[in-house]
């Protein structure tokens, strides 16, 4: 009995050392990113290169000028006007991470840009790191529990909680900074009166995509952090995961607020009014390829698994929506899998994560009629049927 005993021993020995020796790491990047071929990885070349040469050929038509751009695009709104500052932008460009390592990327992938509403889901993201540490206790809890400056009073406005905010399904009703929530993107029909005595909408039953009430959500969490976010993106997020130093974070001239004392600006959570995040793709990747991750980075959790799920989950609202993050639950995107899900800007400006093919694709200033053969050419590439 006993020669069996240590026969056994050895043979769970010797069945688990390969197991153990053939356990990866998952690739990180440090200052440099690694590339890789598609030969390395087992990705068809041609087919990724019909995807990039179809990325490069597919610009957004959106002015260079982005103030032309946006004084187009909000032309119905009352009063409409630019607040914080904007900048021209770039060419197409992006890049497409599989396994962690760079396959393929195109064009001035180190230049600074607005992002526009990809800021929403960097916002959510210091949003979970306020809800990680705690300082939000529940994320059903109303916003008048922590904010008490008048900004949710009121039965409407005091039933506001945390996830509405995050979902954009609020209905708050106010001004801040100057905009009022009924002049941002109006209904076609009625006039301003209409609009501003409107009837009111139980808040989390209806999606309203609105600018006012997520730079409200920023406002929100400034009272909460007691800190300028984009410090807290910065030494919790940014600096870990090696961003550069050359991204900025926005709000408008006249969205500063007294916290203890001190001017604080309150940023917005994109570029509808101007502001928002300032970024380039590189950094915009590492941003993604933390969330592809589940949070970590190397040996740390820098924010909670727990708070990606939330954020991917879709909305009963909306179920293409998240905390401000879009999922391709209902088929947006027909040739990628329903499990990935987005930040998605103004212009063009995506990042793409999907889970299940361990893939990340950053793109900016790309046609949006175009998104999904060039999602269709990629995964072939990777060999996605």
């Amino acid at each position: 009995m006993k020669k069996l005993i240590r026969w056994s021993l050895v043979a769970v020995t010797f069945l688990s050392a390969p197991a153990i020796a053939q356990k990866v790491q998952p690739y990180y990047p440090e200052a440099t990113w690694q590339t890789k071929s598609p030969k390395e990885l087992k990705v068809d070349a041609a087919s990724l290169d019909s995807a990039v040469v179809f990325a490069k050929s597919s610009e957004n038509s959106v002015e260079k000028d982005l103030r032309v751009a946006n004084l187009k695009a909000y032309v119905r709104e009352p009063d409409y006007k630019i607040l914080g500052p904007m900048k021209e932008r770039g060419g197409p460009n992006g890049v497409i991470i599989k396994n962690g390592y760079i396959i393929a990327q195109w064009g001035e992938v180190d230049r600074v840009d607005m992002t526009f509403s990809v800021t929403k889901s960097v916002l959510s993201t210091v949003a979970g790191l306020a809800y990680d540490r705690g300082l939000i206790r529940n994320i059903n809890d109303p916003v008048s529990g922590y904010v008490w400056d008048g900004t949710f009073q009121g039965e409407h406005n005091s039933k506001v909680t945390w996830e509405h905010l995050l979902q954009q399904t609020s209905d708050w009703y106010g001004c801040l900074h100057g905009i009022c929530d009924w002049a941002d993107r109006p209904p076609r029909e009625g006039t301003v009166d209409n609009w501003r005595n409107r009837k009111l909408l139980t808040p989390g039953t209806t999606f309203e995509y609105n600018d006012v009430r997520v730079n409200l959500l920023a406002y929100s969490l400034l009272h909460v952090l007691r800190k300028p976010l984009p410090m807290v993106l910065k030494d919790q997020i940014m600096d870990p995961i090696g961003a550069s130093t050359t991204w900025r974070w926005y709000g408008y001239d006249d969205s500063f607020v007294n916290i203890d004392g001190i001017m604080m600006q309150s940023v917005s959570g994109g570029g509808h009014f101007g502001g928002g995040l300032f970024i380039n793709t590189m950094d915009q990747a590492r941003l993604g390829l933390l969330f592809l991750r589940e949070g970590k980075w190397k040996d740390k959790q820098l924010i909670s698994r727990q708070w990606i799920d939330m954020a991917r989950k879709p909305s009963v609202p909306n179920k293409s929506y998240g905390y401000m993050w879009w999922t391709n639950e209902e088929g947006t995107f027909k040739s990628a899998p329903k499990s990935m899900y987005y930040a998605n800007g103004f212009g063009g400006n995506y990042i793409f994560i999907d889970q299940e093919h361990d893939l990340l694709i950053v793109v900016r200033w790309m046609d949006n009629n175009k998104l999904d053969e060039f999602l269709r050419r990629t995964l072939k590439a990777i060999g996605v049927k």
